[in-house]
């Protein structure tokens, strides 16, 4: 089985265009989630891995939840407690990663991840949870799937991330082999192995500066990863945009779903 290496700052530079730049899991989803998983105001949620707290916020201020928002990463919890200031949400901060659960967090009703789940030890961390969800309780890995992209934006950029930065894309590639175990294999293997997905299917019209931010937010081609190719690769990606899109606009139709992990 293949277990990304750990590495606390993969995401160090990519908080400024999380939430100003990848689409949102629609409210929707968040509260069928939580009438399927019978999440009652006040129980535990863990947000692990985070990022800047998008669905933890959310369960937290449409669900009443008390939510724990837990990442390795500094800058991302730096978002977390601004956009639980500005939402009036009740979200406790916790710095670390699925290496570092244990019994101080406490008895848990969900565990949610926002594609958060492959950077993990998988079998460690749901044995691990296992030991802190609650009878009835779940894990809830969130995932956005692209159905339609109208130029295909991801084609253009496949290349280019291989050539501005290739390690980082080739472990991203690793993920998407046959080598790789889905995420559905690791939950039927575990103790949480009866498996159902909620899905909304929304549509966007999106421009150019929401590509751009969109790419920039993602580990293989973040600024961090792509160093001082950065710059270059930026223009590179314009220009392909700007021929593929003369008007500026990409069209998208995505769903986002919720796999929910009960145990038998």
């Amino acid at each position: 089985m293949i277990t990304v290496p750990f590495e606390a700052r993969r995401f160090q530079s990519t908080a400024a265009y999380y939430l100003r730049y990848r689409i949102p899991y629609p409210d929707k989803l968040i509260t069928r989630v939580a009438e399927r998983s019978g999440l009652k105001p006040g129980d535990h949620v863990l947000d692990l891995g985070c990022g800047p707290g998008q669905l933890g916020i959310a369960f937290a201020r449409l669900q009443r939840a008390a939510v724990t928002a837990m990442d390795p990463e500094p800058e991302m919890l730096s978002e977390v407690e601004a956009g639980a200031k500005a939402t009036g949400a009740d979200v406790t901060i916790r710095q670390g990663s699925s290496y570092d659960l244990g019994p101080d967090i406490g008895n848990l009703h969900l565990c949610i991840m926002g594609r958060s789940f492959h950077w993990m030890d998988r079998p460690a961390t749901l044995e691990a949870l296992d030991r802190l969800i609650e009878p009835g309780g779940a894990v809830v890995l969130f995932h956005d799937k692209s159905i339609l992209a109208e130029p295909d934006w991801r084609g253009i950029l496949e290349p280019l991330a291989e050539i501005y930065s290739p390690e980082r894309h080739a472990d991203r590639l690793l993920r998407k082999s046959k080598a790789w175990a889905p995420h559905e294999a690791m939950l039927l293997a575990s103790p949480f192995r009866n498996l159902e997905r909620i899905g909304i299917v929304s549509e966007y019209t999106r421009d150019i500066e929401d590509i751009v931010g969109r790419v920039f937010s993602m580990s293989s081609t973040s600024p961090q990863a792509l160093g001082e190719k950065a710059t270059d690769f930026e223009a590179a990606l314009r220009a392909k945009l700007l021929e593929a899109a003369p008007d500026g606009k990409f069209r998208e139709i995505v769903e986002a779903n919720g796999l929910l992990a009960f145990r038998d």
